[in-house]
């Protein structure tokens, strides 16, 4: 099994995650194989492999090998993940530690894990306790409404 962490793509840090993740490991309370996608932060993870940028095709071939990911809380990442089936941790970046201009992610990461869809873990120091206990939680799985949407959109173009 393989753990995917994303930090996304826009130019702030987020070495306090991937710090976090380095310690989880030193301490074997993260026994997998962790490879991380850590955007323009300046932490350079020590025990686990990793890449700054990663195009489309390897994200997607990452995301199929892996059963858990743990990311920012990015809607894209989030929603890209939980299309995937995969297990989804979010972590939100703060302002404070200038990981984001302000702390919108608090309240994204809190509504996508009371949809059911993922697991928040509100502070890095949860995180841990939120990896071992991942594999029992029950997450709903992301059922898309596009196909409804076009049929909507087309029964009321036949009526036009």
């Amino acid at each position: 099994m393989v753990i995917f962490i994303t930090v996304g793509t826009q130019k702030f840090q987020f070495n306090r995650l991937l710090k976090e993740i380095d310690r989880l490991i030193e301490e074997e309370k993260i026994t997998e194989e962790v490879f991380a996608q850590i955007g323009y932060s300046g932490y350079k993870p020590k025990n686990y492999n990793y890449k700054d940028f990663i195009d489309r095709d390897e994200f997607e071939d990452i995301i199929k090998k892996c059963k858990i990911i743990i990311t920012h809380g990015g809607t894209g990442s989030i929603i890209g993940a939980v299309k995937q089936r995969k297990k989804v941790v979010a972590v939100p970046r703060l302002k404070e530690f200038g990981e984001h201009v302000d702390d919108h992610q608090i309240q994204i990461v809190s509504e996508f894990e009371s949809i059911g869809f993922i697991e928040a873990a509100q502070s890095v120091e949860m995180l841990g306790n939120t990896i071992a206990n991942i594999d029992k939680l029950e997450l709903k799985e992301y059922i898309s409404n596009t196909d409804n949407i076009i049929k909507e959109i087309e029964v009321f173009i036949r009526k036009i």
